[in-house]
C-alpha cells in the first residue's frame, strides 16, 4: 500500500487526473491509506489525515468512516487537533448521527475552557449541528457565556442561542434577560447577535414580544447613532455605517411596531430620518432603504411617512438594476389595495416596466398594472395593456387576457367599448383565453340590443380576415347565426356600410366547417349558425340543406348528431323550424357583480320558464302522436311522454326527468331550453375567515348521486387572486370536480367564484368532505382547511 501523501500533493494529483476513473483511483488509494493510519494507536498525523478526508468529502465521495476520528480529535487537549476535529464534526456529523451524542460532554468541557478560541470552536459546532437533546443539555452553559465579559465570546454565544431557540422553542425564556442586557453593549458584533436573538424570541412567543416592546427607545437610539455617526473604517460599507446591523434593527422594529400604535409612534421620526438621509446611489444604501420601506408599510405609521415610502419604491423602479425594480414592484403590489392613490402616482413608470426584457419583471409589472386599473384611467391603461398583449411572451398571454377581461367587466365606460376591447383581445390572443370567455361575450352581446348590427358586422369582417383564433370564430359564428338578417341588410350606422350577400355569409361559414384548423366545438358553432340562417335568408335554403346533410355522416359524433337533428327539422318537422330557430331572448345577469369568471349556466336557468312559455305559444298545436314521434326520433325514449309535460314542464306535482329523456333532447334542440330545475336546498355557510366566505348548496340527482355547489366571496378591501378549492372524500365515494368559474375574487364581494362537485356514493356511507382553500392576497399566499360533515337537503 502506498504511503499517504501530503494534502497539497493529493489535491494536485486529483486535479491532474484526466478522467473520472483516474480521479476515483487516486481517491480510493488515499482513503485506504487514511483508514490504515486511523487504526494505528500512535498516530501523530491525525489532523493531517482528517483534513485530507474533509477535502475528499467536499468532492462528494463517502467519508463517513472519519466520524469517530472527529470525536477522538475533539477530545484531544491539543488546539490544532481540536480545531480540525470540530471542523470535521460540522461537516461529517448531523443531529441524526448517533456519533453526535458522543461529543456533547467534550463541547460542555470546552465551553468552560480558559482559552476563548477553544470556547469559540465549541460554540460554532453547537450552533451548526446541535440536536434538540444537546441544546437542552448545554443551554445553561450558553446563558452563562451570554453574561461573560469577553465580547468575542458573547457574540458567538448569542448566535448559538438563536440555534437553540429554533430547535427548542421553550428555552427562549431562558435567554430573554441576557438578550435584553446585550443591547447596552458597544461592540457591533455583540449588538448584531443580540438583535438577531431578540428577533427570534419575538417571532416565537407573543408574551416575549410584548416584553421587548419596551426596548423600542433603546433600538431607536442605537439606530440613530448609526445614521448620524461619521466615517468609521471598521464598520463602513460604501459610505454606510454598518448596514448589516441597520437592516437587522429595522427588521426587529418592524416586528415590534406591528399592530401597536405606541411602538409605531416611537419609531416614526427615526424611519423618516433614515429614509431621507440614506444614500440611494449604492446597492448598500438601497438595501437599508428597502428595509425602511417595509417597516413603514408594516407598522401603524403616519400617512405622510407611507407616501414617502411609496415614493422610495417609485425611485427604485427607475434603477438600472433589475433586481431592485423587481422587489419594488413586489412591495407595491402588496400595498396597492391600501395606498392606491399613492401608487397611482407612479403608474407611468410601472407601465414602462412592461417593456423590460426580463420576463420576471414583465410578469410583476403586469400584475401591478392590472391592479392599478380604475374607472378613471380605464381607457389609458387598457390602451397600454392591449399594446403589451400584442407583443408579450406566450407564457404571459393567458394572464394578460384574463386580467384585461376582468378589468373591462368591472370598469367598462360603455357596452360598445367593452365589446370592442374583448374582440381586440380575441383577435390578438384568441387561443390563450379561458373557456368561459365565449359564453360571457355572447351574453354581453345579447344584452346590448342596440349594438347587434354593429357587432355582427365587425365579427363578420374579423371572421373573413382570420379563422385561426378559435374563440373569436365561435363568437362570430354565433352572432352570424343569430343576427344574420342584420348583416344582410347592410344598414349599420356605427360602421361603414358593406354589402354582404347570402352567398358571402354561407361561404364564410362553410370555410370554417371545412378548415383543418377548426376544432369540433367551432364546427358545431358554424353548423348551428348555418342552420339558423335558414330562417333568416330566402334564396339559399337548398344550399343550407345540402351543407347540413353532408355532416349527417361526419366522423365526429357531436357534429353528426346536430346534423341528423337539423335534417329532421328540414324534412319531417319543417313547419316547426321557424319557431325552433328563432332568435335567442336577452339573457339577464344574475347579479350586478357578474364577472368573466362566472358561469352562465345559473343565469340561463333563471329565465328558462319564460323561454319555455314563449316557445310553447309560438309552436302550432300538434296532434299528440306527432309530438311523441318527434320525441322518439330525437331521444329514443321508451316511455310515452305527454306533450304538455315535454313542452311546458309546468305540471304541478309531477317530477320531471331532465337526464337523457326525449323531452330533454327536444328542449336542447330548441336552443338550450330545459324544464324548470328542482329547487335546491338553501345554501349554508361552511367557512368564514379573513374576509373569505364559502357557502355550500346541494342538489340530489339520484339515490347515490349528489351535486354540491361551493360559492366563494371576498369581503376584504383588496382583491384575491390564484383562488383554488381542493376536495377530498372517503375512498368509497367517487368525486368529480368541474372547472371553477374563475380564480380571482374582487374586493367587497362584487363577484363570486363557484365550483361544482359531483359526488357518487354507491355504498351510501356517511358522507364527509374536506375542502382546502388556497389563495393569494397582496402578494402573500394563504391556505386553510375546512371539513364538511353535514350536507343540506340530504
Amino acid at each position: 500500500m502506498s504511503p499517504s501523501v501530503p494534502l497539497q500533493e493529493m489535491i494536485r494529483a486529483i486535479r491532474s487526473a484526466r478522467t473520472q476513473c483516474e480521479e476515483r483511483g487516486v481517491i480510493q488509494r488515499e482513503c485506504a491509506a487514511i483508514r490504515a493510519q486511523f487504526r494505528q494507536s500512535d498516530n501523530g498525523g491525525r489532523s493531517h489525515n482528517l483534513a485530507k478526508l474533509l477535502y475528499v468529502h467536499m468532492l462528494g465521495y463517502p467519508a463517513h468512516f472519519g466520524q469517530m476520528e472527529c470525536v477522538r480529535m475533539i477530545a484531544s487537549p491539543r488546539y490544532s487537533e481540536k480545531r480540525v476535529g470540530y471542523l470535521g464534526a460540522m461537516m461529517l456529523l448531523d443531529e441524526k448521527q448517533d456519533a453526535s451524542l458522543l461529543i456533547t460532554n467534550s463541547i460542555k468541557n470546552d465551553l468552560a475552557h480558559s482559552n476563548q478560541y477553544v470556547q469559540s470552536l465549541a460554540l460554532c459546532t453547537l450552533a451548526c449541528m446541535g440536536s434538540a437533546e444537546m441544546c437542552r443539555d448545554l443551554a445553561p452553559e450558553i446563558d452563562r457565556l451570554l453574561r461573560a465579559s469577553n465580547s468575542y465570546i458573547k457574540k458567538k454565544a448569542a448566535l448559538c442561542a438563536v440555534h437553540i431557540v429554533r430547535k427548542v422553542h421553550e428555552l427562549g425564556e431562558l435567554f430573554a434577560p441576557a438578550a435584553r442586557a446585550l443591547l447596552s453593549e458597544k461592540n457591533h458584533g455583540v449588538l448584531h447577535g443580540a438583535v438577531v436573538l431578540i428577533t427570534e424570541l419575538c417571532e416565537r412567543n407573543p408574551e416575549t414580544l410584548e416584553r421587548f416592546r419596551k426596548t423600542v427607545p433603546d433600538l431607536v437610539q442605537i439606530m440613530k447613532g448609526l445614521v448620524i455617526s461619521g466615517y468609521s473604517p471598521e464598520h463602513d460599507v460604501a459610505g454606510i455605517s454598518d448596514p448589516f446591523l441597520q437592516v437587522r434593527i429595522l427588521r426587529l422594529l418592524r416586528i415590534l411596531g406591528r399592530n401597536n400604535e405606541a411602538a409605531s409612534d416611537a419609531m416614526n421620526d427615526l424611519l423618516a430620518q433614515v429614509a431621507t438621509n440614506t444614500d440611494s446611489t449604492k446597492t448598500v444604501g438601497n438595501a437599508v432603504l428597502y428595509e425602511t420601506v417595509l417597516t413603514v408599510l408594516d407598522i401603524k405609521s403616519e400617512s405622510g411617512l407611507r407616501v414617502l415610502a411609496v415614493n422610495i419604491l417609485g425611485r427604485f423602479l427607475l434603477n438600472n438594476d433589475r433586481n431592485i425594480r423587481y422587489i419594488a414592484m413586489i412591495s407595491l403590489q402588496k400595498i396597492v389595495g391600501t395606498d392606491h392613490n399613492a401608487v397611482q402616482r407612479h403608474r407611468g413608470t410601472i407601465v414602462d416596466c412592461l417593456k423590460d426584457q426580463d420576463a420576471s419583471v414583465k410578469r410583476r409589472a403586469l400584475d401591478l398594472s392590472l391592479a392599478l386599473v380604475s374607472a378613471s384611467n380605464i381607457r389609458s391603461m387598457m390602451k397600454e395593456l392591449l399594446l403589451f398583449l400584442s407583443s408579450c411572451p406566450l407564457e404571459l398571454r393567458s394572464q394578460a387576457a384574463s386580467g384585461i377581461f376582468n378589468a373591462a367587466e368591472r370598469y367598462a365606460p360603455s357596452q360598445r367599448w367593452h365589446i370592442d376591447t374583448i374582440l381586440h383581445v380575441l383577435t390578438t390572443a384568441g387561443g390563450d383565453v379561458r373557456d368561459e370567455t365565449v359564453p360571457n361575450l355572447i351574453q354581453l352581446i345579447t344584452n346590448a340590443s342596440e349594438l347587434h348590427c354593429y357587432t355582427v358586422h365587425k365579427l363578420y369582417r374579423a371572421l373573413i380576415t382570420d379563422i385561426t383564433q378559435q374563440s373569436l370564430v365561435q363568437v362570430a359564428c354565433w352572432c352570424i347565426g343569430e343576427y344574420g338578417d342584420l348583416l344582410l341588410r347592410g344598414e349599420c350606422q356605427e360602421t361603414e356600410p358593406v354589402q354582404v350577400t347570402e352567398d358571402d355569409v354561407l361561404d364564410a361559414l362553410e370555410t370554417v366547417l371545412q378548415s383543418h384548423m377548426s376544432s369540433p366545438a367551432t364546427r358545431g358553432f358554424a353548423l348551428t349558425a348555418t342552420m339558423k340562417l335558414s330562417t333568416r335568408i330566402t334564396d339559399n335554403v337548398d344550399r343550407i340543406r345540402s351543407i347540413v346533410s353532408i355532416y349527417g355522416s361526419c366522423i365526429d359524433v357531436e357534429l353528426q348528431q346536430r346534423a341528423v337533428e337539423y335534417n329532421a327539422l328540414f324534412k319531417k318537422y319543417d313547419h316547426m323550424r321557424a319557431a325552433v330557430l328563432e332568435r335567442m331572448p336577452v339573457i339577464e345577469k344574475n347579479s350586478p357583480g357578474h364577472t368573466n369568471g362566472e358561469s352562465m349556466g345559473e343565469t340561463v336557468k333563471e329565465i328558462q320558464p319564460a323561454k319555455i312559455k314563449q316557445a310553447e305559444s309560438l309552436l302550432p298545436p300538434q296532434p299528440p302522436n306527432q309530438v311523441c314521434d318527434l320525441l322518439d326520433l330525437l331521444g329514443g325514449s321508451e316511455e310515452t311522454l305527454q306533450p304538455s309535460l315535454a313542452l311546458s314542464g309546468s305540471a304541478p306535482g309531477l317530477p320531471i326527468n331532465t337526464g337523457s329523456t326525449a323531452g330533454g333532447d327536444l328542449l336542447d334542440l330548441l336552443g338550450g331550453l330545459e324544464p324548470t330545475p328542482v329547487t335546491p336546498a338553501p345554501a349554508v355557510s361552511v367557512y368564514e375567515k379573513e374576509g373569505v366566505t364559502l357557502t355550500l348548496s346541494c342538489e340530489k340527482q339520484s339515490d347515490t348521486g349528489l351535486t354540491v355547489t361551493l360559492t366563494a366571496s371576498n369581503s376584504n378591501d383588496s382583491d384575491i387572486s390564484s383562488f383554488t378549492l381542493q376536495a377530498a372524500v372517503p375512498k368509497s365515494v367517487q368525486l368529480h370536480m368541474k372547472a371553477p368559474s374563475g380564480d380571482s375574487l374582487p374586493a367587497h364581494g362584487t363577484a363570486k367564484v363557484t365550483q361544482t362537485v359531483i359526488l357518487n356514493n354507491p355504498n351510501k356511507v356517511n358522507l364527509k368532505m374536506r375542502v382546502r382553500v388556497s389563495y393569494t392576497r397582496q402578494g402573500s399566499a394563504f391556505q386553510d382547511m375546512v371539513q364538511i360533515d353535514t350536507f343540506p337537503g340530504l
